[in-house]
């Protein structure tokens, strides 16, 4: 080897040195996680096996996506305590994703007990939406017992800004039509705490003395609720509720004896399962 091409070997050598010093200088390395580096990271194995052809009756019933699957629920939405009455709105459902079966109550006990029972065939038809059908029982016992049936058309579903809404026509043995409809929304304070406005409206075509209601609207209720969900199956509330009837139905309760304008405070428990 010549003593030039000695020479040019050192100076390339000594360049690549000083380069490899400066990019370590300028760019230095990433620290190691020792843990990770002594765990290491090892990938799952891949699948033995791929999965065959299969008909869409096992696709559903691999996934457990059965439309059709029966499930059912039981919520008291009210029970709460106001003045010296009691009052509850229960409802219960057993069925599919698309027919189901309704029970719905609601009633109180002052004086007497004023209730009503709805067993309801529901069915949806879109989105959020669904039409439901069946018969009434409402009852009055105290120094007027009183008991009359209906037959029953309602729709209830989910509205734009998240308003649930119902409504439902009620066509009694006497001829007679009530509009009965109802609209609240969910505000979370938080994750527990629930502040709950709720408005209901009854409208009914023809007097009803037994009963304490006149044609007209008869009665408009407003309520909010304040509640602390302990479990989101389980939440006591507070709140205020204002009760206004109108026209005849004010005059028959004022005849008994009762305020056709109430607003009063208000306590229950939320809950289903």
């Amino acid at each position: 080897m010549s003593r030039l091409h000695l020479w040019s070997l050192l100076i390339l050598g000594s360049a690549a040195a000083h380069a490899q010093e400066t990019h370590e200088h300028h760019h230095p390395a990433a620290p190691v996680d020792s843990s990770e580096s002594a765990a290491g990271h090892v990938p799952p194995a891949p699948p033995t096996e791929t999965m065959h052809p299969m008909s869409p009756r096992e696709m559903v019933d691999i996934m457990a996506m059965d439309d059709q699957a029966r499930y059912g629920k039981f919520t008291v939405n009210e029970a709460e305590v106001h003045d010296d009455a009691f009052s509850w709105d229960i409802d219960a459902w057993y069925g599919s994703d698309n027919d189901k079966l309704w029970i719905k109550s609601e009633g109180d006990l002052d004086d007497g007990q004023h209730f009503d029972i709805d067993l309801l065939w529901d069915h949806v038809f879109a989105r959020w939406w669904s039409v439901q059908s069946g018969v009434r029982r409402e009852s009055r016992d105290g120094p007027n017992s009183e008991h009359d049936e209906s037959l029953v058309l309602g729709l209830q579903g989910l509205a734009p800004q998240w308003f649930e809404v119902e409504a439902r026509v009620y066509l009694d043995e006497h001829g007679g039509v009530t509009l009965h409809t109802k609209a609240d929304y969910e505000l979370l304070l938080t994750q527990r705490l629930v502040l709950q406005p709720e408005v209901k409206l009854t409208v009914t075509s023809r007097d009803n003395i037994d009963l304490g209601v006149g044609s007209g609207v008869s009665e408009l209720e407003m309520g909010l609720r304040l509640r602390y969900e302990i479990r989101r199956e389980f939440a006591p509330y507070v709140g205020i509720g204002w009760v206004r009837n109108f026209g005849t139905t004010a005059d028959l309760t004022r005849s008994r004896g009762g305020d056709s304008n109430t607003l009063q405070g208000l306590a229950g428990l939320r809950f289903w399962f």
